[in-house]
């Protein structure tokens, strides 16, 4: 790992103070990052690490302490990016009705010019060979028509690219939440060639591996200080686990197989994929009280069958008076949250029949629900009053998480539902799902990381739209999923 001792300081973020009305977003942190190394930032969701990018990167000022870019104390999101930094946020903010070219337009000003449109997608298609390589996006398109893992390669992809010179800074925020293993593992990769090359890289991840192997220097926060700041070769999963503040629980990943009796409470024929050879699909079926895993390379067809398990229960028009099935989105800020409600509504609404007399909401027992499930679920706010907005990325997934099992749902459908959620969070949804698997609740879920698909009973490995395997028990483990992942012949 690369020494950082007497290296230029990009970045220097000393002694910072935020505060929201009462609430100490920040409380006397200190980060400084320097030329030539990965520093990875953990800590559980609402620990700071989005209010600190959000000061480094210029968009919100400190209210104490010093920010100096390059030794210079100035501020300013302007300021930030003159000095090289650049920020790829958890919540995704390309224009979605624009092209790929002209999202990169935005972002590179000194694209201009009668030729700018030719230059703009040269530059993004270079970039994304570069960090992608064999990627499959056309750049012509607009972002609206792309896949959430595709816009996420996107725009890591514009951040990381330079017209005079490249950035000197990039901060990554949770960058491969929607993107597969083998995606991710080229963006690990590109990472440490572009820290060899005298770059700097922020990356922030609850995918603990990712900040063991890539980073140089590992930052701990909780509760808006840093609580660790020593070299990744220091730490192992378990001691950055506790520095977080979490207990290590071990348990295994696998669980007791779940018998099927009676009918499926689910199931879907087999369909053929975009592919050719796909003649030997399989259907999907789902008994009850199953942890069902929808795995394979993104983009394959897992998200779509999960939208087709659910219409064929509920219509896409009218609401039906008893709804059996509850649905986890993946991408929350387009189809999850309801920005402009509080984080109470937004977890309430789709209870609102348990909760209604005489057709009108019993606010007392809509203010126990959302207690109850603040409380169980660790939803980090002062106030469930509090807009949507104003929790962290992390914490908005876990209402949409609340709000799908606070319902009667005998099925939940979950669209890699653990984006950017903290480890300590996890572990305690794990238990939770076990728990209502064990009672009768049937769980289908798509998920990017490997252990979680671990936790299922069975695994349906999709390829080109189809389901092309199905793994039971010892089967499921990272070569079967990536064995079936790939054609026979093709290399992975």
């Amino acid at each position: 790992m690369s020494e950082t001792l007497n290296r230029q300081e990009v970045v220097a973020a000393r002694g910072v103070r935020v505060t929201f009305g009462a609430v100490k977003a920040l409380d006397g942190a200190d980060l400084v990052i320097h030329a030539g190394e990965c520093v990875g930032l953990v800590g559980h969701n609402g620990a700071g690490k989005s209010t600190i990018v959000n000061v480094i990167n210029g968009g919100l000022s400190p209210h104490e302490g010093s920010l100096r870019y390059s030794g210079n104390d100035v501020r300013g999101i302007s300021a930030a990016r003159a000095n090289g930094v650049r920020c790829v946020f958890q919540e995704l903010s390309l224009c979605p009705n624009l092209t790929v070219g002209e999202n990169a337009r935005i972002m590179h000003a000194e694209l201009k010019g009668w030729n700018w449109r030719g230059r703009a997608l040269a530059l993004v298609e270079t970039q994304l060979q570069d960090i992608f390589p064999g990627h499959a996006i056309d750049c012509d398109s607009t972002v609206d028509d792309l896949s959430i893992a595709e816009r996420q390669m996107v725009e890591i992809a514009i951040s990381f690219a330079g017209i005079s010179a490249p950035p000197k800074l990039v901060i990554l925020d949770e960058p491969t939440s929607s993107l597969d293993a083998g995606l991710a593992a080229q963006l690990m990769a590109y990472i440490r060639k572009f820290v060899a090359a005298g770059g700097s890289v922020l990356l922030i991840s609850h995918i603990l591996g990712e900040i063991l192997t890539t980073s140089d220097r590992i930052v701990v926060m909780k509760d808006g200080r840093v609580v660790a700041d020593r070299a990744a070769s220091k730490f192992n999963n378990r001691s950055l686990v506790e520095a977080m503040g979490n207990v290590v629980r071990e348990q295994e990943l696998s669980r007791p197989a779940v018998a099927k009796s009676g009918a499926p409470v689910l199931s879907m024929p087999a369909r053929r994929g975009r592919g050719h050879g796909q003649g030997n699909a399989l259907p999907f079926e789902a008994y009850r009280g199953e942890m069902i895993g929808l795995a394979g390379l993104g983009g394959h067809g897992q998200t779509q069958a999960l939208l087709d398990l659910y219409l064929a229960r509920n219509s896409n028009w009218f609401p039906t008076k008893k709804r059996d099935i509850a649905f986890v989105a993946g991408d929350r800020s387009l189809n999850g949250t309801f920005p402009l409600w509080s984080i109470l509504k937004n977890l309430s609404i789709a209870s609102l029949d348990q909760l209604s007399s005489k057709r009108m909401i019993d606010g007392d027992r809509e203010t126990a629900l959302g207690e109850g499930w603040k409380k169980r679920i660790e939803i980090r706010t002062p106030d469930m009053g509090n807009r949507i907005l104003s929790l962290s990325g992390g914490n908005q997934q876990k209402v949409l998480f609340a709000r799908a099992l606070a319902t009667t749902a005998d099925i939940v459908l979950m669209d890699d539902p653990m984006r950017g959620v903290d480890i300590g969070t996890k572990q305690e949804v794990y238990e939770i799902l076990r728990s209502e698997a064990a009672n009768g609740r049937t769980f289908i879920w798509y998920s990017t990381e490997m252990d979680e698909i671990r936790l299922c009973d069975r695994v349906y490995v999709f390829r080109e739209g189809a389901i092309v395997a199905e793994l039971v028990g010892e089967e499921i483990s990272e070569k079967s999923v990536l064995s079936a992942s790939f054609a026979q012949g093709e290399a992975a």
